[in-house]
Order: C-alpha cells, then structure tokens, then sequence
C-alpha cells in the first residue's frame, strides 16, 4: 500500500529540518520562506521491534520493513487559497495526501524569522486552516452549482448529493474542519470523490527547542487546540532529531537520547502516530529467502491481506496459515508452533490481527 502524509505549516516552523530528519532525502532547510519549491518525498521505515525478532529467529536472506512516504511541501502563508505564495501549488500537493502532519513553531528565537512578526500556536495553526477550508469551500460550491442544474431535472442522486454538501458547505462557512461534520458512512460515500483538504486526519508537531523536550507555554495552548479536536500532538525537537538523525549505529543514538532523558525519539513516535492515525496494522510473512512486514487497514479480511502481495493471491486465495507472534516469540520457529498446534488454519472470513504471521495458499 502506498500511504502518504504531507508535512505542513507556516514557512520557518522546522518542516523541511523534520522531513531532513525522518528521510535520507535531504530537503534544502533555510531560514527564508518558500525554501522548498518542488515537494520532497522520503520513504521512511515504520520502526517494529517485532520485525527485529523475526529476523533473529529466522536468519533469512534479507528483511523488508514496512514504510510510510513523508512529503515535505512548501510553507503556506495567509492567501493561499487565492494564489498567494506558492498557493494552488501547495493546496494540490495537499489533496495528494493520506494525512497532514501539521507541525507548529513553538519555540522562540531571535535568529529565525517569523513569516508573521512573532510566536503565536494558535494563531499559525488558524491559518492553515482558514486557507485550506477556503479552498474546500470553493470545490464544494463548484459541486453543488454544478448539481442543483442536475437536480432541476427530478435526479434523485444529485439531490441526496446536494443534500451532503450542503451539510459540509455549513462546517466549513463556521470557520469548522470539514472533519467535524456529523455525517453517517452512507452520506459520506454518496459523494466519496471530493477529496477535501480539512477532512484528512492530522496529527500536531510542537517543533520546541532542546529546554522544552517536555513541553512550555507554547505546546499547552497547542495541546488545548489538539484535545479539543481529538486530535494527536507530539513534542519535538527537530533540530535535536537531525542530530540524531546524523548517528551512524543504534547504540550511539540510544546514548544520546539518554543524555536528553528520552527513552524513544520523538520522529520514532511520530512515525508510529502517523502509522496508527490512518488505522494501520502489520501483518509479517516469515521464511528463509525472506522476513517481511506488510501494511494493511485495520479489519481486513485474508484475502485482502493476500492481495498486498500479489493480485493473484487474492483472486485465488484457499487459506491462510497463522501463528500468533507471541506464540512464534515462545517457539523459535514455524515447525515448532506447527508440532504444538500453535498454527491455525484460516478461511475467507478471517479477520487478520496486527502481528500476525501468515502464509498463504491460492490457486493460480
């Protein structure tokens, strides 16, 4: 599965400094707006201590871990939605995305221009949004004239999707996210090619400075703004991450996140946020030539599980061979759990788990 999240804010909040971080992709960082034209893709591995104990157990060939693609794209400043900056541009590198990283300035420093004069979370985070619900507007009002032409004809389709957009339209003219419309599941899929911007799922990135790794005035405001959304916010330093990011082994990061008192890294926590906001779970394939970890939706059935890996293993899915990671963990290997009845075999209607090691059967 192909899985993006779109690093977004105001030029000079450190979202080029955390996609530098996160990707052995270098984005151009510099202290001057607009720094990153062209939007920077890095495909950065999901961190799973369980795909480590495979290959232990295992010894295969080769690991293939999971991955997220991250996007760095240019700051936005107040008038994007009518061209401003790198406006349009921006807004349709957004609509690309599976989820928005949304990363804050919460920090000060004299060095570091602010686009609008001074550090304020709740004012910056305001007008991502603003520009972002004026464009989701604007493709709203464009469906609905498009439609109520349509719905003068008697279309009983074109008013049950007037009816959905109109409820959106309501949200977004509130100054709302498009994601806190009340919608029920059949609603939301009678117009489920609008795409809009606001109804992606964002997780906050307080970017502080190396005194306030756990949190100061800025990143309680930011928090208040989070909680109220239902929204995941996470404290980093990105100029403290590209450090570590900088380290060549495992044990010398772990030193140095020690010296700071940290037990993970704050990229290494959004990476799992990221994983887990969009309702992800692995499932792990096993063997000799091969230790891999697959990404799937939560509630997946088999076969769909077996799609990810060929097309062909779907269409011709007969069943799937599952041993619980834990079990695995107990046994050492797949002939030991087999010999103490620890491998199941599945069906069609078997709901895949997060951790599950499987394997399938398929006719051709």
């Amino acid at each position: 599965m192909s899985l993006q999240c779109g690093i977004v804010g105001l030029p000079n909040v450190g979202k080029s400094t955390l996609f530098n971080s996160l990707s052995s992709a270098k984005a151009e960082a510099a202290n001057f707006p607009f720094c990153t034209i062209e939007p920077n893709v890095g495909v950065i591995t999901v961190p799973d201590k369980r795909l480590n104990i495979l290959t232990q157990l295992v010894n295969p060939e080769k690991t293939i871990p999971t991955v997220i693609e991250f996007v760095d794209i240019a700051g936005l400043v107040k008038g994007a939605s009518k061209g401003e900056g790198l406006g349009n541009k921006f807004l349709a590198n957004i609509r690309e995305v599976d989820a928005i990283i949304h990363v804050v300035r919460c920090f000060e420093d004299p060095n570091v221009v602010h686009v609008d004069g001074n550090v304020d979370p709740r004012r910056d985070k305001e007008i991502i949004d603003a520009e972002l619900q004026l464009k989701d507007l604007e493709s709203i009002e464009k469906r609905v004239h498009r439609l109520e032409k349509i719905a003068k004809t008697s279309d009983p389709e074109a008013k049950k999707q007037l009816a959905v957009l109109e409820k959106y339209r309501k949200i977004l003219e509130e100054g709302k996210n498009a994601r806190s419309a009340v919608l029920t599941d059949q609603e939301r899929s009678i117009v489920p090619d609008l795409f809009l911007l606001t109804e992606k799922p964002v997780i906050y990135v307080a970017n502080v400075d190396e005194d306030s790794l756990d949190g100061n005035e800025l990143t309680e405001e930011l928090l208040k703004i989070s909680a109220a959304e239902d929204s995941e916010l996470i404290i980093v330093c990105a100029a403290l991450e590209s450090q570590i990011a900088e380290l060549d082994t495992e044990e010398e990061k772990n030193e140095f996140l020690s010296e700071y008192g940290l037990e993970e890294s704050g990229l290494n926590r959004l990476i799992k946020a990221s994983y887990h906001l969009l309702d992800l779970i692995t499932y792990f394939t096993a063997g000799p030539q091969e230790v891999r970890a697959w990404t799937i939706r939560k509630g997946w059935k088999a076969p769909q599980a077996a799609g990810v890996i060929h097309t062909d293993f779907e269409r011709g899915f007969i069943k799937a061979e599952v041993i619980k990671m834990s079990n695995f963990i107990k046994y050492k290997s797949e002939l030991a759990c087999k010999e103490a009845g620890k491998l199941s075999i599945e069906g069609k209607e078997y709901v895949v788990q997060d951790g599950d090691i499987m394997h399938f059967r398929f006719n051709v």
